[in-house]
């Protein structure tokens, strides 16, 4: 199956706007300062960086020189409505990068937008409640056979309606509409709930999205029950997420003499692994959790503190020959695995993608 190896970076910056005049009753009138996040994904043409493994750097340099010229703007003085559908569309202008497949910006920690490679934009808004629950088909000795609890995030995806409408519009929208919803999950045991006596994240996200997908263009519903797993669903195909972080030292060798990359040095890598299998009818999941954190462990264990350029079979260790070595390692093991995202730092990684897999960003 064709693999698709992508570049991640990821910058911020720091400025003010105010969004004139919005429809009736929307917010954001005033003049605001946000802290903005801006996420890039990018399907690079061969020899687009110096030299093999630095185009992680390079991309992230050029992200952070695009949006150096607006830390500390007045995003007005550059756009006329500095929304976030229309500032995410500039700074894919000015970006001006072969490949780009994806971009996301971040108006706050909890809402943003994402242009694809179409051209679409989609809204994203994340919520938060506080619950307990119970898996009670599990085994017996399944920990989730307990009773326990979670403080849910839940982020809801949603189409820009019309680039007539501000996506702050939609934003608004699916705010007002998560909030019967909240009133439901928030302080609650999940089980109690009609349609959630079985509530795994997958059954949870196909729970909301009933409700919600004839009130407005729903794209996916994203579940997370802890900071490193979660779920999502697009009203057909769950996927599910696990991460982990290991320690590894490595020097790259293909980076020039005087390149500080060349010599031995190390990274805390973050490693996502990306699933997609159809629900089990019984259990009400795609795949336990639990269980893909099981079948890692032995390659986890080969990577975690070690020397990664000693590797018998690993010719180079930058990212995107690191992450294919992996997949390799983990096929037989995971079958359902479709995507490996690695970041060696948390501003700059590779995501490397078959099926369909490919098609989403997570933020």
């Amino acid at each position: 199956m064709t693999s698709r190896l992508f570049h991640l970076a990821v910058a911020g910056f720091a400025a003010v706007r105010r969004l004139g005049a919005p429809p009736s009753g929307q917010r954001a009138r005033q003049l605001k300062g946000h802290c903005f996040a801006v996420r890039l994904r990018a399907a690079l043409p061969a020899g687009w960086g110096a030299w093999p493994g630095s185009e992680g750097d390079e991309l992230g340099t050029r992200l952070a020189s695009c949006l150096a010229p607006l830390d500390g703007a007045d995003l007005n003085e550059l756009l006329d409505l500095p929304g976030d559908a229309e500032l995410v569309r500039w700074i894919a202008d000015q970006l001006d990068l072969p490949g780009l497949d994806a971009l996301s910006l971040a108006s706050g920690h909890d809402q943003g937008v994402v242009l694809d490679r179409s051209g679409s934009i989609q809204v994203w808004r994340r919520f938060r409640f506080e619950s307990a629950h119970r898996l009670p088909r599990v085994p017996p000795d399944h920990p989730c056979g307990r009773m326990h609890g979670h403080g849910f995030r839940v982020s809801l995806y949603a189409a820009q309606p019309s680039e007539d409408l501000p996506a702050e519009f939609q934003i608004d929208r699916l705010t007002a509409l998560w909030a019967p919803l909240h009133a439901q999950l928030h302080h609650r045991c999940l089980n109690e709930i009609p349609g959630l006596e079985n509530p795994t994240s997958e059954q949870l996200a196909a729970w909301i999205w009933g409700r919600l997908q004839s009130e407005l263009p729903l794209t996916a519903v994203q579940i997370e029950e802890t900071a490193t797993a979660g779920c999502r669903f697009d009203g057909r195909v769950y996927r599910i997420w696990k991460e982990q972080s290991f320690e590894a030292a490595l020097r790259l060798n293909r980076a020039p003499a005087q390149d500080s990359q060349a010599q031995l040095h190390g990274h805390g890598y973050l490693i996502r692994l990306h699933l997609a299998a159809p629900l089990d009818p019984i259990l009400g999941w795609t795949i336990d959790y639990r269980e893909v954190k099981r079948l890692f462990k032995p390659l986890y264990d080969r990577l975690d503190h070690q020397r990664l350029d000693e590797f018998p079979g690993l010719a180079d260790t930058e990212p995107g020959q690191l992450v294919q070595w992996i997949r390799a390692e983990l096929m037989d093991r995971l079958p359902a695995l479709d995507r490996i995202d690695l970041y060696p730092t948390p501003e700059t990684g590779v995501a490397l993608c078959w099926g369909e897999a490919g098609a989403e960003l997570l933020l």
